[in-house]
């Protein structure tokens, strides 16, 4: 299995920004994050923080967040009653990104 990032380096940070939305951003992929700010400002040309940048530059409307959070939220309770198993957040991360925002 390939490395999910290995050709998609930005994409490590919108699976970051789906997971700080649901409230489950770890705090190492955090501290990364915050790390490579200067890089990404470097890159894209612009400043803020790790999450202003990703949220600038896939043009993520300010609502996006809250309908992501209210996703998690909702599905918690029928995914585990259908897989007799809590929800992974990091699933529902690329899943998410996956079919909503790539």
């Amino acid at each position: 299995m390939s490395d999910r990032y290995t050709d998609k380096p930005f994409l490590r940070f919108v699976d970051a920004w789906v997971l700080k939305a649901i409230g489950h951003l770890d705090e190492a992929t955090e501290t990364y994050c915050k790390a490579m700010v200067p890089q990404l400002e470097q890159s894209f040309g612009v400043k803020g923080s790790w999450d202003e940048i990703v949220a600038q530059q896939m043009n993520f409307d300010p609502e996006l967040p809250g309908q992501i959070r209210k996703i998690w939220t909702d599905g918690q309770e029928r995914f585990a009653a259908a897989n007799g198993a809590p929800a992974d957040p990091v699933q529902f991360a690329m899943i998410f990104v996956d079919r909503n925002l790539t």
